[in-house]
Order: structure tokens, then sequence, then C-alpha cells
């Protein structure tokens, strides 16, 4: 079993072919009802984005919940670049046997624009030859940390991590501009049931996960964050893939 955590589709992309290749199902936490039955999993992974160093604050809950079972466990931490120690932390909450991080294009616009067409391609590329290693190393169930860490891993997942949940995470800056006509989409498929219509136009609650999904699958890319992310590219893997890895 498999469990993943997904904003623009990189890591229900990643739990997918990953689920393939090693034979296992994968749930998106988000669909799940209750916490599922793993005493009869012969083994169980986690997949999820790292948000300022960690882990997004839905998988970290639902891993703290989720029952033992004694099970070989993996997981893996989709990442624009270096991860401090998001895997490290991650694991006090559900113990793994071995973590991975996976370079994976840059969606984070708020910081910066994405990658180009070229980059992500060639991403891509390498993911899935990554990701072939990762299952064949999962199936012989292996005990390894494959994590790109970074420098000054510790300040930016205990200082930096904190102050992204802390005060990052505000929902403030989100707007909708006068090309949104009201599909809702946002409001449907937001992960964290943050977003409302109100008179046909998205409005915010307080405090989000920040997966920036409302963002980059807007149709009309009618959806800002203050002025960070005018004029900045979008980004879906979806658009990037082959007919037969569309999900």
């Amino acid at each position: 079993m498999i469990f993943y955590f997904s904003g623009t589709g990189n890591s229900a992309w990643a739990a997918r072919q990953l689920a393939r290749l090693t034979g296992d199902a994968a749930y998106d936490i988000t669909r799940l009802k209750e916490l599922p039955d793993v005493q009869n999993a012969w083994q169980i992974g986690f997949v999820f984005p790292v948000y300022a160093w960690g882990a997004p604050e839905i998988m970290a809950d639902f891993a703290k919940n989720l029952p033992r079972s004694g099970v070989f466990a993996f997981g893996v931490c989709t990442c624009g670049g270096d991860t401090g120690f998001a895997m490290k932390q991650f694991s006090k909450l559900y113990p793994l046997c071995s973590s991975y991080s996976l370079l994976m294009p840059n969606n984070y616009i708020i910081g910066s624009d994405t990658d180009d067409v070229g980059e992500i391609i060639q991403k891509l590329t390498a993911a899935r030859e990554e990701l072939r290693q990762m299952a064949r190393q999962i199936r012989r169930k292996e005990r390894i940390y494959r994590v790109h860490e970074g420098a000054l891993a510790g300040i930016k997942s205990r200082l930096v991590n904190f102050g992204f949940n802390k005060f990052a995470r505000s929902t403030k800056p989100f707007f909708a501009t006068d090309s949104c006509n009201g599909c809702g989409l946002c409001a449907e498929h937001c992960p964290a049931s943050a977003i409302s219509l109100r008179d046909g136009k998205p409005v915010w609650a307080a405090h989000c996960f920040q997966c920036l999904r409302c963002i980059h699958a807007c149709p009309q890319q009618a959806i800002q964050y203050g002025k960070a992310t005018s004029g900045r590219r979008r980004y879906t893997i979806q658009t990037y893939l082959p007919q037969n890895e569309q999900f």
C-alpha cells in the first residue's frame, strides 16, 4: 500500500509509477474517508512533496495516526532541490526502513518561475529511471537512505519550516482576477477544503496547505498569490506526460 499526497501531480505520478513497478496499490490520502486497515499489507510506502524542507501537515498527521504494522516501510519525497531533514523528521512519525528524495519539476511559483519545457522533460526522464531503481530496491526490501539533504539541513527543516507553517500559509494573498469564470474547480479540488465560492468567485479560509493546486490547475489562470505569481508560468504534470502515463 502506497499512500500519497500531491498538489500539482508530481507526487501522485511518482506514487502510481512506483505502485505499478512494485505491484502495490496507490491511495490518495485526501480521498480516504477513514484510516485504512494495514494489518494485511506486505509493505507500506509514503510519497509526498517537500514544503519548506518538511512534510506537508496533512501527510504528517496521516502518518502519526496510521497504525504500525511492523512491515517494511519506505518514503519518497518529491522536491525541486534539497530536502533538509524532511525524511528524518518524517521517520520519527512513522518509522521508515528506506528513504528517498526524487528531483521533480519546480512548481513553487510564489518563489520563482517554473522550469522551462526542456528542463521539465529532462527531469521527468531522469525521474523515471530513478523510480525504476527505487522499485528494484524496494522489492528487495533494501535499507537505503538516498536523500539530498543539502546545506544547513537542520536550520531549514527546523527554523524555516516552523516559520513556513506558522506564518507563510496565510491565504490572504490569494485572489481571483476578472478572468475567473466561476467554474468552481478550485473549490472542488482543494485538498484543504479551504476554498468556497461566493457570488461566483473563490474565497479562501484563513489557512491552507499552500500546495498551490488552485493556482496551477485553474483553466483560466485566474488565481494569483499577491504580486508574486503574476506573469509566471503554471505547471501540472499531466501536460508533460505521454498518453500511457495520464491519470
